[in-house]
């Protein structure tokens, strides 16, 4: 766990500032700034759209008396493709737009599914058995 924080915290904004630096040589500083400004922009509407389509989905199966699992676990790869669209840089836009694809959603759901199985099935999130 010490790694993934060490990876989020430090690596990838390190990485970040390498890229928006190169970019800034490569194509301007107008330009990257407002390349950072427009992906930030796009993130927040298509998050927005596809956040109420799927709370949507999310009623409707609860309407007709469904868990709405499938629904729900889009909703975080939105929540998560969207916060890291609002953050500036290229590599967190790339994910972001990954994870904002339905077709990309696809293929990241059964990974989701174990991480949450083992964090919640394990002591390294919370001890829920007796």
């Amino acid at each position: 766990m010490r790694n993934i924080f060490f990876l989020l915290f430090i690596v990838i904004p390190a990485l970040e500032i390498v890229v928006l630096v190169l970019s800034g040589k490569a194509i301007g500083i107008w330009p990257t700034f407002a390349l950072i400004v427009v992906t930030g922009m796009i993130g927040a509407f298509l998050a927005k759209k596809q956040g109420l389509h799927t709370l949507q989905r999310v009623k409707y199966e609860f309407m007709n008396g469904r868990i709405p699992s499938d629904a729900l676990l889009d909703g975080v790869c939105i929540l998560v493709g969207g916060t890291l669209l609002l953050t500036p840089g290229f590599i967190t836009d790339t994910t972001g737009f990954i994870l904002l694809l339905p077709f990309a959603r696809e293929k990241i759901k059964p990974w989701l599914v174990r991480l949450f199985k083992r964090m919640f099935y394990t002591k390294t999130w919370i001890y829920i058995r007796k």
